[in-house]
């Protein structure tokens, strides 16, 4: 395993070699951001809608890589927090005609209070048992959305009015591009910032070893619902964007598998590894488009692709140091 490893590592040797060196590093980064902007008219507008899909996903992505790279917690009902977002954004500016802007922090708040309930009681289970409570949860918010009247039951909400900044009117597929753009680069930002900081060692050490952590003095149970919390929140942000971009949601856009893909995105990019994290996210959401020539056996070979990948990268296609060693 080892040797296979170290044969898969050596094709991403140079990308990895800039990706350490902080002298290559700032001028590498401004070089991607440029053809990033540059890229919606080159591309065309298929290409586009493409790449601001993965953009979300991105956000997604380091929004549970919080929980589950840096925490060590696993989470299989995260899409209820992209519910939670998109559905208070939805319900506010389609029922209420709440202006989005103001809609957007009070489903961050919805979201950190959801978390802090569906965190508190449950954060001291561990492994098996915490996963099947986040399932749990996320079904429940799934269910909740389909079966309630103001959430518009089975058929979801729709006309929702997407908003306008500083006389911008965001509305275009390639408006939206840029405003996902933004988004994954703050949320790389703070993802970077939150692993180097006092909080983010700690959810290093309750990650390998919660008994020492807490023989140590970290109260495990606070920092690990600090992650749950902070997760929650990228995932609310992103579904509130999700909802304007689109005009309109419904329960299916939050099932389980959703969930399923963006964990996928993590533990296949390499758990609290961010350059990982984000390509893992390109990887789930551009992968079967450039295969659709396939027809339907499109996701059966990128189904092989990603248990290919699995066993010449266990640890992901970008893991973190100590999780390569």
């Amino acid at each position: 395993m080892a040797g296979r490893n170290i044969q898969a590592a050596r094709l991403l040797g140079p990308l990895a070699a800039v990706a350490e060196n902080p002298r290559l590093r700032g001028p590498a980064l401004g070089i991607l951001l440029a053809v990033l902007l540059i890229a919606p008219p080159a591309l065309g507008s298929y290409a586009t809608v493409i790449l601001t899909n993965a953009f979300l996903y991105v956000v997604l992505a380091l929004g549970l890589n919080i929980v589950v790279g840096y925490a060590g917690l696993l989470d299989l009902g995260y899409a209820a927090f992209f519910a939670v977002g998109a559905y208070t954004v939805g319900i506010l500016t389609e029922r209420f005609g709440v202006n989005f802007w103001v809609t957007l922090p009070i489903a961050l708040a919805v979201a950190g209070l959801a978390g802090v309930i569906i965190g508190g009681p449950t954060l001291r289970l561990r492994s098996d048992y915490l996963a099947i409570v986040t399932l749990g949860f996320g079904e429940i918010v799934r269910i909740s959305a389909r079966n309630m009247k103001i959430t518009g039951s089975a058929s979801g909400l729709t006309g929702i009015e997407q908003p306008w900044l500083f006389g911008w009117h965001i509305a275009t597929p390639r408006d939206f591009y840029y405003v996902f753009l933004l988004l994954a680069v703050l949320a790389v930002f703070i993802s970077v910032r939150l692993a180097g900081s006092r909080l983010g060692r700690a959810w290093l050490y309750v990650r390998y070893d919660e008994d020492a952590a807490e023989a140590m003095g970290i109260d495990r149970v606070r920092v690990k619902l600090a992650a749950y919390i902070i997760g929650a929140m990228f995932g609310a942000t992103a579904g509130a964007f999700f909802a304007v971009n689109l005009g309109a949601i419904s329960p299916e856009s939050f099932s389980f598998n959703q969930s399923v893909l963006i964990l996928m995105a993590v533990v296949l990019g390499g758990m609290g590894k961010i350059p990982g994290v984000i390509l893992g996210a390109f990887v789930v959401i551009i992968g079967p488009e450039l295969l659709r020539a396939a027809g339907d056996l499109r996701l059966l070979i990128f189904a092989i692709f990603l248990l290919l990948i699995m066993l010449f990268r266990p640890s992901g296609i970008w893991p973190g140091r100590r999780a390569g060693r």
